[in-house]
């Protein structure tokens, strides 16, 4: 399961081309956390995740800096997180994650959206029962820390709800666990001593459905539209890749 979404990443990565949108999901993120918690990484444990997470894609410190002043002045922007649901070609079930300060242009936009491409706009619960809110954190032993061993790693994170565990060869670890779990494996690797390269949530399809070359190429449109909506941050859908891990079923 969790590799079938390492490899979707790095497809999208591959069709923006360049780190611009990331970039830009990060900072309304980290916007959204500082309203919420404050701009102070050390008591707003969501936003010090973000701080890791700009860090993980390379992203300018200068612009983190820039999204928790941006976030602290009065006129800033009431970005709100909102999924929505729908179809795609072929019936295969979406879920998009939005951030969006204006949600009247934000569901006028996706549904332009959906409809362009031979999908429709669903209502809420049309399809978010298809899909397994998980998280995912990657870490490493934090320097001078001495490397753990793999299984008893494993064995230690089990209580914590943690479901995949994947031991990287640069030393790193990669974990998927129910989203329920995140704040507490984030709390767990901070006590311990780890340091996180990333953390965040995803959606697991439960079921995904294979389209031949044609089927795929409608649906891969579809997710480029909804990805290049300056309102989306994630897009998720339960269609097979042709080059998908099988570890996905």
């Amino acid at each position: 399961m969790g590799r079938a979404f390492e490899y979707r990443k790095a497809r999208k990565l591959k069709r923006w081309g360049h780190m611009a949108r990331t970039f830009t999901k990060i900072g309304k993120e980290i916007e959204i956390s500082v309203k919420a918690a404050g701009p102070d990484p050390s008591s707003n444990t969501r936003l010090r995740l973000l701080i890791q997470n700009a860090k993980a894609e390379n992203m300018p410190k200068e612009n983190v800096e820039r999204a928790i002043k941006r976030a602290s002045e009065k006129d800033a922007a009431d970005y709100k997180e909102v999924v929505y649901e729908g179809y795609g070609p072929h019936g295969i079930a979406f879920l998009v994650e939005t951030a969006t300060d204006n949600t009247n242009r934000t569901v006028a936009n996706l549904r332009m959206h959906f409809s362009k491409c031979g999908g429709q706009l669903g209502n809420s619960g049309s399809v978010a029962f298809m899909f397994e809110h998980k998280c995912v954190f990657k870490f490493k032993p934090a320097d001078g820390m001495a490397a753990p061993d793999p299984e008893e790693l494993e064995l230690e994170m089990i209580d914590l709800e943690v479901d995949e565990f994947y031991a990287e060869e640069d030393g790193s670890f990669t974990v998927y666990a129910t989203y329920e779990a995140f704040g507490n494996i984030q709390k767990w690797l901070d006590d311990k001593g780890f340091e996180i390269v990333s953390g965040e949530g995803v959606r697991v399809p439960t079921d995904t459905k294979e389209l031949d070359a044609e089927g795929r190429e409608s649906v891969e449109k579809l997710v480029e539209r909804l990805e290049e909506d300056d309102d989306v941050t994630n897009v998720y859908h339960a269609m097979k890749e042709e080059d998908e891990e099988g570890d996905e079923e």
